[in-house]
């Protein structure tokens, strides 16, 4: 499985000039932890967290967006914009790499979510929850994800059978033809979980 079939998208980003009060407003509203920052041209050049924002506020802090308010730089002495708190060390993935070690990458480095960048922009983020979603599903619940798309595909008629073991996907059923199969194939092959390289269809 690859980044791309976990990911969360559209990303949500600041850019270096962007006030802190308002990056904390958007980690809080959107419910995430950290925010990738952009130059002018787009390029990703840094990451914003909660960590980043709390600083040495200790512990005790409800949050970040109650730390900051529109009189941030405003002799204050606190930093006023991205730039000035980001951390400008990041490590990204591209969407086409496999998820196994992305998670390895993760817990050698420590982080717990990275942007995904292809072509120098940023496509998406994914999270250690985002992983871990995928790597707690069960095969039950992986065949029932399968059968239902494949199911959806025939009109509600139960044409195949799907089963999972160890994540293994096994369709039981006839084809029409090379081309029907072919896509019963990228029906099971797409469910986050399925391993790929595992699918097997008895013709």
């Amino acid at each position: 499985m690859r980044v791309r079939d976990v990911m969360t998208r559209p990303v949500h980003t600041v850019r270096i000039d962007t006030p802190v009060a308002q990056v904390a407003a958007i980690l809080t509203e959107n419910r995430i932890t950290a925010v990738p920052v952009l130059d002018g041209h787009g390029g990703l050049v840094g990451m914003v967290s909660e960590a980043d924002l709390l600083g040495d506020r200790g512990p005790n802090a409800a949050s970040a967006s109650a730390l900051w308010d529109g009189n941030a730089g405003e002799d204050t002495g606190r930093p006023s914009v991205a730039g000035e708190v980001m951390t400008s060390k990041v490590i990204s993935t591209p969407s086409d790499a496999d998820i196994g070690a992305v998670a390895e990458l993760m817990v050698d480095n420590d982080v717990h979510s990275m942007p995904v960048v292809d072509d120098e922009a940023v496509v998406g983020m994914i999270s250690r929850g985002d992983l871990l979603r995928v790597l707690v599903r069960t095969d039950d619940i992986l065949a029932a994800e399968v059968q239902h798309r494949l199911d959806e595909y025939s009109d509600g008629t139960r044409r195949w059978t799907a089963s999972v073991t160890d994540g293994a996907v096994t369709v039981d059923g006839t084809f029409l033809d090379d081309a029907e199969r072919h896509v019963v194939e990228i029906l099971a092959r797409t469910v986050p979980g399925v391993r790929r390289s595992t699918i097997t269809l008895p013709r």
